[in-house]
C-alpha cells in the first residue's frame, strides 16, 4: 500500500508494539493517529514523535469514540491502513484453586475488548477505505494482532486464547469479505514481547520466558512487530495470512 499522501491508525498505539509502530510510521513521514483510552499516555506519546502524529482518545469498544479517531485521521489524510495493537491481558481459569468456577465476567471482559473490539475497529476503518478510490490496485490495509497463544495458550489464559483464536479465524474470512473492496487484511501473532502487558511478570519469569525461545533466545522487541507490521502493509500480496512472530517458540502449557 502507498503511504504516500496517506494516514495510518495504529492503536493502542501508547505504548508496547503500537507505540513502535506509530514511531516508525513517523520516521517514514506517515501521518499516524494514536488511538489508545483516554487513561493512557497517548496525548504525551503523540507530542513526543511530532507533527506527524494525533492522539485520539477510545476504548476499541465505543463505535462513536472509534469513529471520532478514524474521522480525525481522515482530516488529516486518506485512511490507507490500520494497525490494530490494542488489547489486555488477565489470568481466568476454568476452576479455580479454591474449587469455585472460573470468573465468567472477566472471561467476558478480556473477550470483549480483544475480539469484539478488533471487529469494531476493523468494520469501521474498512468501511472508510472503501470509500477512497484505488491506488495501484488498493484502497487499503488491515494488520490484526492475534497471539501464539490462539495455538498454546498457557494455563490461565483461557480467554486471551479464546480471544486471539477468534482473531486468527476472524482474519481470512475478512480478507475474502474485503477483498471485492481492494482491501487487504493480514494478521501478527506475535509471541514473548517486552510489552507493558508482561510488566506484571517478575524478572525471574520473563527470564524463563526467554530461555523458551530457542532463536534468539531472549524477548521480542516492539521494533520487531513493527518492521512486520510495515512489511505487511508495503507488499500487496500478503493478504489473509497469520504470520507468528515468535523465534520458534512453541508455548509449554505453564
Amino acid at each position: 500500500m502507498d503511504l504516500n499522501n496517506a494516514s495510518v491508525v495504529v492503536t493502542g498505539g501508547a505504548s508496547g508494539l503500537g507505540l513502535a509502530t506509530a514511531s516508525r510510521l513517523v520516521d517514514r513521514g506517515v501521518a499516524v493517529t494514536i488511538l489508545d483510552l483516554p487513561t493512557s499516555a497517548g496525548a504525551e506519546r503523540a507530542q513526543s514523535l511530532g507533527a506527524l502524529a494525533a492522539f485520539s482518545p477510545a476504548d476499541v469498544r465505543d463505535p462513536e469514540a472509534v469513529d471520532a479517531a478514524l474521522e480525525l485521521a481522515e482530516s488529516r489524510a486518506p485512511l490507507r491502513a490500520l494497525v490494530h495493537c490494542a488489547g489486555r491481558g488477565g489470568t481466568v481459569r476454568v476452576v479455580d484453586r479454591d474449587g469455585s468456577a472460573g470468573d465468567f465476567e472477566l472471561y467476558r471482559e478480556i473477550v470483549d475488548v480483544n475480539l469484539a473490539g478488533t471487529f469494531n475497529v476493523l468494520r469501521l476503518a474498512a468501511a472508510r477505505m472503501a470509500a477512497h478510490d484505488p491506488i495501484e490496485g488498493e484502497r487499503g490495509v488491515c494488520v490484526l494482532t492475534a497471539s501464539v497463544a490462539a495455538w498454546e495458550g498457557q494455563v490461565g489464559q483461557i480467554p486471551y486464547a479464546s480471544a486471539k483464536s477468534g482473531v486468527v479465524g476472524m482474519t481470512l474470512v475478512a480478507a475474502r469479505d474485503l477483498a471485492q473492496r481492494q482491501i487487504r487484511v493480514s494478521a501478527i501473532a506475535p509471541g514473548v514481547f517486552d510489552t507493558p502487558i508482561l510488566a506484571r511478570h517478575s524478572e525471574e519469569i520473563l527470564q524463563g520466558l526467554a530461555r523458551q525461545v530457542p532463536n534468539p533466545s531472549r524477548l521480542g522487541r516492539p521494533e520487531e512487530y513493527a518492521a512486520l507490521a510495515l512489511h505487511v502493509i508495503d507488499n500487496p500480496y500478503l493478504n489473509g495470512e497469520t504470520i507468528r512472530l515468535d523465534g520458534a517458540i512453541r508455548m509449554s502449557p505453564r
